[in-house]
């Protein structure tokens, strides 16, 4: 199977112009093959908490963002992961979501971030996720016609117990929409992704908006593939572009069966142990 993930530039200018841009590359990328397509995190809005609440739309009545991922899911007959947006509720909670469209446009699942992006490190940058959204309690995964996937939102790869209870329920491939920084990204993205991967022995996929370095927070980029044995098969650089990759699903069960870790999980202990 092939998949395209969409590095592209988000604008401060307008809703209207992102998702523009993100169907032209939608379409680009299933010219070049891709069945599944994926876009980066918080793809329809600027980057900038001040601008969720403004941007955000509701799963319940489509705008424009949802409506444009539908209907381009529907007429190129693609799997669409929706990078993620800011979705706002029936009591104005507001989260970060990735919606996911099948072939036919229906919505076939939404994630909303569950661990949110609270960091602060010395002299270099701070940012509080929490202080207007409300994180998401679900860890689906998703029937495919090439089997089960996942889907996280940037930080929650940090959290190793979320991707391996992914994985036990049979994700084979897990996508992770992220707009990691020049602070954390650098010495920390191609490790998380390879990390995972390697720990739970499946493909884990970055999708990252491409770099501005005149923006407030500055994207590192580097939309990636690290595939089940821990190792990185496909990376753009920072700039805007469509990373086209093809995946060999089964890879997996090679190596799954010559190195036997979700085999030998013990479950029996785990699942008792408060953590």
């Amino acid at each position: 199977m092939k998949i395209g993930l969409c590095q592209m530039m988000v604008s401060k200018s307008s809703k209207k112009d992102n998702l523009k841009r993100a169907q032209y590359m939608i379409h680009e990328a299933v010219h070049r093959g891709a069945e599944i397509v994926a876009l980066p995190e918080i793809f329809n809005c600027y980057y900038n908490l001040k601008y969720f609440r403004e941007y955000a739309e509701s799963s319940s009545n489509y705008g424009e963002t949802l409506n444009m991922l539908s209907s381009t899911a529907r007429e190129l007959g693609i799997y669409l992961i929706g990078g993620s947006i800011p979705e706002i509720d029936e009591k104005d909670n507001l989260y970060n979501t990735s919606f996911i469209f099948d072939e036919s446009g229906k919505l076939a699942e939404k994630y909303r971030k569950i661990h949110l992006f609270d960091v602060n490190i010395q002299g270099k940058i701070n940012f509080k996720e929490s202080d207007i959204l409300t994180p998401g309690n679900r860890m689906p995964v998703i029937d495919t016609r090439w089997g089960k996937i996942g889907v996280i939102i940037c930080f929650d790869i940090r959290f190793s117990e979320l991707v391996r209870i992914m994985a036990l329920k049979g994700a084979k491939i897990i996508f992770v929409p992220a707009v990691f920084n020049m602070t954390t990204g650098p010495d920390h993205w191609e490790t998380l992704f390879r990390s995972r991967a390697m720990d739970n022995q499946l493909y884990m996929v970055g999708i990252s908006p491409a770099r501005n370095m005149n923006y407030s927070y500055v994207a590192y980029g580097k939309s990636l593939v690290a595939d089940p044995w821990g190792k990185i098969i496909n990376i753009l650089d920072e700039k805007e572009g469509i990373l086209i990759s093809e995946l060999n699903l089964d890879y997996i069960e090679k190596v799954r069966s010559s190195l036997p870790i979700l085999k030998n999980v013990r479950k029996d202990i785990y699942r008792n142990v408060l953590l």
